[in-house]
């Protein structure tokens, strides 16, 4: 059973340590201290992160971004809990706790089309395909997205 709570400085640390490989390395931050340089990643002051824990173990992450109408949803996977159905149950509790706090918002993510693994995670929490890709350039990179959507 996995349980949450706000973000910690130390944890930021430690999440911005975690290496991904192939594919899946675009997913590699800079440092924390990086980001806090230009308040940018774990340092924007819009983020509102949790860390995500099963047990002791330190098993993922996820963002819930207040915008006008929506809320944005993101998340990350400890790179050695990826295929564990993690995914899936933090996906749950962030729409859970959006619900709470943003009652009557749509809750949405955008993930790259290449990543079927994750859209899959995300079809499975709740979440559909909004829409055509689109293509943007994001804070790591440019490329196609689906725009995701919670029921």
């Amino acid at each position: 059973m996995i349980n949450y709570h706000k973000t910690t400085e130390d944890e930021k640390y430690e999440i911005c340590g975690w290496k991904y490989e192939g594919e899946y390395a675009i997913y590699n931050t800079s440092t924390y201290e990086e980001q806090l340089k230009d308040k940018r990643g774990f340092a924007n002051p819009i983020n509102n992160y949790y860390t995500v824990y099963d047990g002791k173990q330190l098993v993922g992450f996820f963002n819930l971004i207040d915008e006008e109408t929506e809320v944005f949803f993101g998340i990350g996977v400890a790179p050695d809990c990826c295929n564990k159905g993690y995914g899936r149950e933090i996906c749950e509790e962030a729409l859970e706790l959006s619900r709470e706090l943003y009652p009557g918002k749509t809750i949405y993510l955008e993930v790259r089309t290449w990543n079927a693994r994750a859209v899959k995670c995300y079809e499975k929490a709740g979440f559909s395909i909004d829409g055509e890709p689109i293509k943007q350039t994001t804070s790591i990179s440019a490329g196609v997205f689906y725009r995701m959507v919670a029921h």
